[in-house]
């Protein structure tokens, strides 16, 4: 291998033979000049051509092949990011890495996710990268939250601290300097007291020790950045107040090097700017501070020790401590530290900040338990079944966590502006410069400099990257509480899209427990007789009607012998031998294919079906035998939710493998009037595709395990119900409640964020756009106007707490549903 040859790890190469299907995917892909790969070890080595390795597209190329590339994802915690060009400019250095696929870095998060190829780039390697732009990597810790809550609280103070002192040195330049102007007589009774050279030499000490005190931070982190080629925001208030500051000190010091008219001090704008920056700065730390509430508020809920039996005595661990198959101790008051499952006790848990219902749920032996819920009363011992990051709550906090360092696709637009804005600034400033310099009126010098500054200063790159990324991290945490989580930004942004909502009918719009109501027989057949095989037969499947008919034959105290040859028929039914009998079970189609005369009943099942029933036929040796009606209770959530849905414009369409009376007599009952009937479950996803091309954008709603083809198909797939569930790991949206009135509240809250999301970007462009030929002297051919310096510092301080302060709206974020219950983790809920 050569010194510019990769190697990566490739999965399913098993044979000799997947070698050249390897090699020639690789082969294939840009900017591979070579492709050599050893399926004894699984590595694939690259020689890339002169113009690159398109790895994004090579790992794609792979994937297709049926051979993956080995992938790791990172998170890391990233210092020395001061504004959003520094975001954008840190992203595209990580893109720009061999290896890298995928780069999100978050500003207010101060957050960047990597996904990279194993083996062609590592975390060392992308750290060093970073370092050498001037930005810190280390990899994400547990306890990075608290740790970075801690860390604003201590910038903010600091902030404030500065602020104060540059504000206790800043007040006298302003009143004494600009007072006379408002007060002439301030101005005779100064200059009793005082000649104006002394004055400005007092106006040069205080200024330069805001200047290098609490403005040094400016130089700290924007300096080093100016030097290497990549300025950022605070560059831009370097060059500003510096130019400000070293003019008026060349005019108190060396004035016969400035021409006659131009011998001016704007001492006052450069200690003013930087007080301004400092209050604009303290106000958006305070603010983005409270934008990772949620997600705090998430994180205390899980408590630092447990109660755990060892050696036969309760002892008191650490919550890391703790082992899967351990027993736990939970009294009354406490937080499950560890998802498990209960032993021994009986007591009620309340479980709405996860979940979102308001309702305690009884827990005894055999229930699951989740950690970070309240145990109200009585006290139990559970199994640890999972720990650590595997919990309900640590996968939770993960999902919100990743979503919220997710981006809308709205957001590339705003990538790129960021990425090239501060050195247009500075080309516009410089080009303002020279313009005034030539153009101006006399003393063309002066008003070349503080138009210049004014450009510099008021440019603020940090409201157009700050505009979506806090939104989108107080809607996630707002949607957590309601018990509702985005996979992603991009989610969130295609729900506010749908106009079609397709909902399985099992178990999401009803409860899913079918209960069999009635049993019709055929002439020559007995009610019991039939039971006994019928329930023989359905042992085998896990379908849930077939559980109904085994639970009625319990309650009925019947019990029936072992069925042999047992098969199912996806979507029709099941068969299998009893006793030498061939027993047949499912829908008319089902026994149609098997030439069995079901008209004997057939009136009977439409009747059943009308009235929202499921008629399953039963065949016993190639004789129809019976009809059972099977009715699931429909959900009392689900009429309020489809009827909120419709009042938001979105279709509601019912898919379903029931026959067609069924589902519309289910369908009518609850105000839908499209409905999809008799569809199988490798169907749903054409009726997906079918709906996208009637209605457009649709969502689907299922359970997240058989619908997982229509979940995958959908342009938005929404599990519910599945709170404890593997779902969590599917689907764009998981609700962890069985309570349907949270689609319409996470359709409501999608809408409320992307709405606040377009008012920050309108925002944020239109002040920059706006002011910046504002400030560069546009309006003074025609009105004469100029806009000060220090009007400008208090214009882009106030711009980012504006786009910040917006954000924070969302927390008060109320769903206008009937029946919805606001939750917020760690308090019961409220109406």
């Amino acid at each position: 291998m050569t010194e510019q040859d990769y190697a990566l790890t490739v999965e399913g190469m098993s044979c000799a033979s997947c070698v050249g299907s390897v090699e020639r995917a690789a082969g294939e892909t840009r900017g591979v000049a070579a492709a050599s790969a050893d399926f004894v070890s699984g590595r694939l080595r690259i020689e890339p051509g002169r113009e690159g390795v398109d790895w994004r597209e090579l790992a794609e190329t792979l994937r297709r092949a049926g051979y993956p590339a080995a992938t790791r994802e990172m998170i890391f915690e990233v210092e020395g990011m001061s504004c959003a060009s520094c975001a954008a400019r840190l992203e595209k250095l990580l893109k720009d890495r061999p290896g890298v696929l995928e780069a999100s870095v978050g500003f207010p998060s101060e957050e960047a996710s990597v996904t990279y190829l194993a083996g062609i780039v590592d975390p060392d390697t992308l750290a060093d990268a970073a370092a050498d732009a001037g930005y810190g990597l280390k990899e994400k810790r547990s306890d990075h939250e608290t740790e970075r809550a801690s860390t604003q609280a201590d910038e903010s103070s600091r902030l404030r601290r500065s602020v104060w002192v540059a504000a206790a040195l800043t007040l006298p330049v302003f009143l004494l300097d600009m007072g006379p102007m408002v007060v002439p007589a301030l101005g005779t009774a100064l200059e009793a007291v005082i000649s104006r050279e002394a004055l400005e030499l007092v106006f040069f000490v205080l200024a330069t020790l805001v200047q290098f005190g609490p403005g040094l931070r400016f130089y700290r982190l924007g300096g080093p950045r100016l030097l290497r080629g990549a300025p950022d925001m605070n560059s831009l208030v370097v060059l500003g107040t510096t130019a400000a500051w070293a003019y008026s000190t060349v005019a108190v010091f060396l004035p016969g090097l400035l021409p006659e008219d131009a011998v001016h001090v704007y001492f006052e704008a450069s200690a003013v700017i930087i007080t301004l920056v400092l209050l604009g700065r303290y106000l958006e730390a305070a603010a983005k501070g409270r934008t990772g509430e949620a997600i705090r508020k998430l994180m205390s809920l899980q408590p630092p020790e447990a109660r755990v039996i060892r050696n036969g005595k309760e002892v008191t661990v650490p919550v890391e401590d703790v082992g899967i198959g351990e027993i736990l101790v939970v009294r009354p008051g406490d937080k499950p530290p560890v998802d498990g499952e209960v032993v021994s006790g009986m007591s009620y848990v309340d479980e709405s900040m996860i979940t979102g219902e308001p309702m305690p749920v009884e827990k005894q032996a055999g229930n699951e338990i989740v950690a970070g819920t309240l145990n109200t009363s009585g006290s139990f011992r559970y199994r640890a079944t999972r720990v650590g990051r595997d919990t309900v709550l640590a996968r939770i906090i993960a999902m919100v966590q990743r979503a919220q360092g997710s981006k809308v696709p709205i957001q590339g637009l705003v990538d790129r502006v960021v990425l090239w804005f501060v050195p247009f600034v500075m080309a516009v400033a410089a080009a303002t410069f020279g313009v005034w310099m030539v153009f101006g009126p006399d003393p063309a010098l002066t008003f070349a400099l503080v138009n210049a500054v004014a450009v510099l200063i008021i440019a603020c790159p940090c409201a157009m990257g700050l505009a979506t990324p806090t939104s989108l991290t107080v809607g996630m945490g707002k949607a957590a509480e309601h018990g509702i989580l985005f996979r992603s930004g991009e989610a969130l942004q295609r729900l506010r899209e749908v106009a079609c909502l397709a909902v399985d009918k099992t178990g999401t719009l009803t409860r899913g427990m079918p209960e069999v109501t009635d049993i019709l027989t055929a002439e020559g057949f007995e009610v019991n007789a039939v039971l006994r095989k019928t329930a023989a037969t359905e042992t085998g499947s896990e379908h849930p009607l077939a559980a109904a008919i085994v639970e009625r034959a319990r309650r009925e105290g019947i019990a029936w012998p072992e069925a042999e040859g047992f098969v199912a028929s996806a979507g029709f039914g099941v068969e299998a031998r009893v006793e030498g009998d061939t027993v047949r079970i499912g829908t008319e189609r089902h026994l149609r294919e098997a030439s069995i005369d079901v008209s004997p009943l057939g009136e009977a099942a439409v009747r059943l079906a009308g009235a929202g029933k499921t008629p399953v036929y039963v065949a016993i040796d190639g004789r129809l035998a019976a009809v059972l009606a099977l009715e699931d209770t429909v959900k009392e959530s689900a009429g309020e939710a489809v009827d909120s849905l419709r009042r938001s414009a979105v279709r509601v369409v019912m898919v379903t493998g029931d026959q067609e009376r069924t589902a519309r007599a289910v369908a009518g009952r609850l105000g839908i009037a499209a409905v999809l009937a008799e569809v199988l479950p490798d169907g749903k996803a054409d009726a997906v595709r079918k709906l996208r091309q009637s209605y457009g954008t649709v969502a689907f709603v299922g359970d997240g395990i058989n619908d997982a083809p229509a979940l995958a198909e959908a342009d938005v797939g929404i599990a519910i119900g599945a709170g404890t569930d593997v779902a969590i790991e599917s689907a764009d949206v998981v609700l962890m409640s069985e309570d349907l009135r949270r689609l319409p509240v996470a359709l409501a809250l999608s809408r409320a964020t992307l709405r606040n999301i377009k008012q920050n970007l309108f925002w944020a462009f239109a002040y920059n756009t706006t002011l910046i030929p504002v400030a560069a002297g546009l309006l003074y051919p025609i009105w004469g106007w100029l806009l000060s310096p220090m009007l400008a510092a208090a214009a882009m301080g106030l711009s980012s707490f504006f786009v910040v302060t917006n954000a924070l709206r969302l927390k008060r974020f109320s769903p206008q549903v009937p029946g919805v219950l606001h939750a917020v983790p760690g308090k019961r809920p409220t109406r």
